[in-house]
């Protein structure tokens, strides 16, 4: 009778059963220990916007192309110094970068906004040939980024910090000496 004699092991679904138990208790301690969702969207936000300045950095360098960060207290927003017409204008699709509603950015810059100077031209409009929109839109207010990312390599001199204004929310800090490029930190790290 060879079902008369059980030994003393389990079966395989006993065993699945188990490690299948075993894994989901694993998964959410995991979880819950982990950083909260809001920290790391802080994180991600500076790490994102570090990693951004090093492609412009790079890519101004090897186009010979100046760029700039237009920095608002909920987001920030890429640009390009058109030489043509001495002004510049946005990068890519021209949208601004939002953060989520509750992350604020604050910009420190050492000194005062670098402004790019156009050289002056004297046949800008001769007898006034230039249209009635050339006209308005050389009149149009210049928007002039805060942070800028030159050619030659060089960064602006800036302390970006997002913040959760939630209550016990976190900060991250950007930072550049103008030389080195930037990188994403936990503000607490940098007292």
């Amino acid at each position: 009778m060879p079902w008369a004699r059980r030994e003393g092991g389990f079966t395989l679904i006993e065993l699945l059963v188990v490690i299948v138990i075993l894994g989901s208790l694993v998964g959410l301690a995991v979880l819950s220990m982990g950083s909260s969702s809001s920290s790391r969207e802080v994180r991600d936000e500076a790490q994102r916007l570090a990693t951004l300045i090093g492609l412009m950095a790079d890519e101004a360098v090897l186009d010979s192309r100046e760029y700039g960060l237009l920095i608002s207290r909920d987001g920030y927003r890429v640009m390009h110094y058109d030489e043509a017409e001495a002004r510049w204008r946005d990068a890519g699709d021209g949208k601004a970068h939002q953060a989520p509603e509750w992350i604020r950015l604050e910009l420190e810059l050492d000194g005062s906004p670098l402004k790019l100077v156009a050289p002056v031209k004297r046949e800008d409009d001769p007898i006034g040939l230039s249209g009635e929109g050339d006209r308005e839109r050389r009149r149009a207010p210049r928007v002039q980024p805060q942070l800028l990312i030159l050619s030659s390599g060089e960064l602006s001199p800036f302390t970006l910090t997002f913040t959760d204004q939630r209550p016990g929310g976190t900060g991250w800090v950007i930072s550049s000496d103008g030389f080195r490029m930037p990188r994403a930190e936990p503000q607490e790290a940098r007292r």
